[in-house]
């Protein structure tokens, strides 16, 4: 009994880490929004060559870069817009925020 009570409390910290580590899908990050430059068309006014540097700032603080960066490219190159901050924020891009993977889910990051 209390190695099961035991393993119960590890699963619970683990549970509490990994919920603190990745931020709520409402969470906006107000840094680097004076920087960003949108429009509401859609499409974004970024050159193709800045989204490299852009999709560099978006995915500094992940730790799944390679992928972020892959994909932030990618959705950079079709919308050219990359959304302010490091996290959320994606209505600020409406081609970067409705672009959607095979599931439903957002491609872009």
């Amino acid at each position: 009994m209390a190695k099961l009570l035991a393993l119960l409390i590890c699963f619970l910290f683990l549970a509490a880490v990994v919920s603190a580590e990745i931020a709520p899908s409402g969470v906006v990050d107000d840094e680097g929004a004076d920087d960003h430059k949108g429009s509401n068309d859609g499409k974004g006014n970024l050159k193709p060559s800045q989204c490299a540097g852009e999709c560099d700032r978006r995915c500094s603080r992940t730790h799944h870069r390679k992928p972020c960066i892959f994909f932030c490219n990618k959705c950079c190159a079709k919308c050219l817009c990359v959304p302010p901050g490091y996290y959320g924020n994606k209505e600020t891009c409406p081609c970067y925020n409705n672009w959607k993977n095979k599931r439903g889910g957002p491609k872009c990051p």
